[in-house]
């Protein structure tokens, strides 16, 4: 009768052992005392030497502490770390985090360490369907995101969400309104004798325009923040945390006059005294029967009049905020930079 041979683990190099049955290499080390015993998944010792040092590498990287931490643990830190972001963000990754633990197929109480990239691929490919490719990226840089602090806390030497990738954005056509509509806007919204709020939304509507600034920077602007002295305007945009000054433009110079001596302009309080224009700006859009413009389209509206001036990009790109010397500027709006370019052509006739 054959009888069944036990292997033995035999030490071969340091933290280096090899299945005697099998011939399959081993690594045993410790690491902040806890012993950890990996099977290194080959026969050929060389192999095997350089996936020991991986492995101990990637012990280096995590804190045997947080080895049980669940998924649940995991999106709850998470939570609390996206309260920082802008409201905006933070509503958006908000909303994905809930809809991840209602459709998470495996629980909410598994290991961190034992969630695959397999799995959130397949769970992304789920949620696919539903969504356009703009959508399908939030949800992607969420789940990047998530596993990122997994890393940073160290439950996890290295992210299984590192793969996953971004699609192509589909280009959105964004209607801008002409200079003639932005000021047709502002009169109707300011015409408006039974509604309170006209002659506030058409003050934030007129100054969008103006000054090409956004819904964003004007809730955030006061009355210090206008100096008529230095000739400047200084803008705080919450979202990227940066702030940035524009000149008074020459267009705007009469606005911001008119406000000054209707006492409007005051150290510390706010200039304008409705935070959004969209409902107004909908309406007074509906009434002249243009399309419905949205708030960032009047600072479309002020660039392109910039571009149509011959203002040149960096200098544009400095009036928005832009850090990049005016390249999304020109990657936006390079159209009109050819088509006034044509235009301008055209003028030069045979004498």
């Amino acid at each position: 009768m054959a009888h069944s041979r036990t292997g033995e683990f035999r030490k071969v190099a340091e933290n280096l052992y090899c299945y005697s049955s099998s011939g399959v290499y081993y690594a045993r080390f410790r690491n902040s005392g806890k012993e950890i015993s990996i099977s290194l998944q080959t026969t050929d010792r060389e192999l095997a030497k350089r996936r020991l040092q991986e492995e101990m590498r990637k012990a280096e990287l995590v804190d045997p502490k947080l080895a049980k931490l669940t998924l649940e643990e995991l999106l709850r830190l998470f939570e609390e770390q996206i309260a920082q972001f802008a409201p905006k963000t933070t509503a958006t990754r908000r909303s994905i985090l809930k809809i991840f633990k209602e459709t998470w197929p495996h629980g909410l109480d598994v290991s961190v360490r034992n969630i695959s990239s397999g799995q959130l691929e397949l769970w992304l490919a789920s949620r696919r369907p539903h969504f356009k490719n703009s959508t399908y990226n939030e949800y992607a840089r969420f789940i990047r995101h998530l596993f990122e602090l997994a890393v940073k806390l160290r439950v996890l030497p290295g992210s299984p969400a590192v793969g996953i990738k971004g699609l192509k954005v589909e280009t959105p056509i964004r209607q801008t309104p002409t200079w003639e509509q932005f000021e047709k806007i502002e009169e109707n919204i300011r015409s408006q004798r039974f509604s309170d709020d006209a002659e506030n939304s058409a003050n934030l509507v007129q100054f969008m325009g103006l000054a090409g600034v956004g819904t964003a920077e004007c809730a955030n602007l006061r009355g210090e923040h206008v100096n008529f002295a230095a000739n400047r305007i200084t803008l705080y945009r919450k979202k990227t945390d940066t702030g940035y000054t524009i000149p008074i433009f020459p267009q705007l110079l009469p606005f911001l006059k008119r406000l000054e001596s209707n006492g409007q302009i005051v150290p510390g309080q706010p200039l304008f005294k409705v935070k959004d224009s969209k409902k107004a700006l909908g309406a007074a859009c509906k009434r002249l029967g243009f399309l419905n413009f949205s708030s960032r389209a009047l600072r479309r509206c002020f660039i392109t009049r910039a571009i149509e001036l011959g203002i040149d990009f960096k200098t544009i790109a400095a009036w928005q905020g832009h850090c990049d010397g005016g390249v999304l500027i020109a990657k936006t709006y390079s159209h009109l930079r050819s088509e006034h370019s044509d235009a301008m052509a055209k003028r030069l006739v045979a004498a």
